[in-house]
């Protein structure tokens, strides 16, 4: 299983990164350590508002709708000439939905931690939400994922089975602290350590960019 590691230096993690740069102006190694770290936080949340019944129905029907991995499709178009506005609102809403309250700490942290100004951050994160949302939708239609337990049990594998309890409490404190940042330095080691481990938040999104 390919861990987000390699993953983003697959070929359509390169195109993300680079897209997701061009779309924002921003440095594409500083983009691409950004999203390294900010896709596990997106990914927790998400796996919290499927503990209601209300959430997962919600996001299942995101995935079998709009969301249904069909914007993987055709990346160069999407990034060419700049994001479609419709994309970069429907990433607002994602966001919004998605950490609710927490949005704004978890940019701050997220910027303090690299560097870049919490605005930025919030443009990157716009682009990215909606094609993390395409991913979970294309792993989901692998998985043949077609209730909400199915789609709660895609998100815990993804999560926690390959995530130590230690390094998902970190995830988690990112989404609870009081937004010193200091969290998110724990999380950064940890997958952008030198060690680049497959397991662990190096291995969330194994595969589903159909890496090695």
């Amino acid at each position: 299983m390919a861990g987000i590691l390699d993953l983003l230096n697959s070929d359509l993690g390169k195109t993300i990164i680079s897209g997701v740069a061009g779309q924002t102006g921003q440095d594409e190694s500083k983009t691409g350590s950004v999203l390294t770290m900010a896709i596990p936080v997106l990914m927790q949340a998400m796996k919290r508002n499927t503990a209601t019944p209300q959430g997962a129905e919600g996001l299942l029907s995101a995935l079998n709708g709009k969301h249904d991995g069909s914007i993987l499709d055709n990346l160069g178009g999407l990034f060419n000439g700049g994001v479609d506005s419709n994309v970069l609102d429907d990433g607002g809403k994602i966001l919004g939905h998605v950490l609710g309250g927490k949005q704004q700490h978890v940019e701050n942290a997220l910027s303090q931690k690299s560097g870049m100004d919490a605005g930025s951050i919030a443009q990157i994160l716009k682009v990215a939400a909606p094609i993390l949302m395409g991913v979970l939708g294309k792993q989901s239609k692998q998985q043949n994922v077609s209730n909400s337990s199915g789609i709660e049990s895609l998100l815990g594998g993804l999560l926690g089975g390959n995530s130590p309890k230690q390094e998902q409490s970190f995830i988690e404190s990112i989404l609870d602290a009081d937004g010193d940042g200091s969290v998110i330095d724990d999380v950064a080691g940890m997958v952008l350590g030198g060690d680049k481990k497959k397991g662990g938040l190096g291995g969330l999104l194994g595969g589903l960019f159909g890496g090695k």
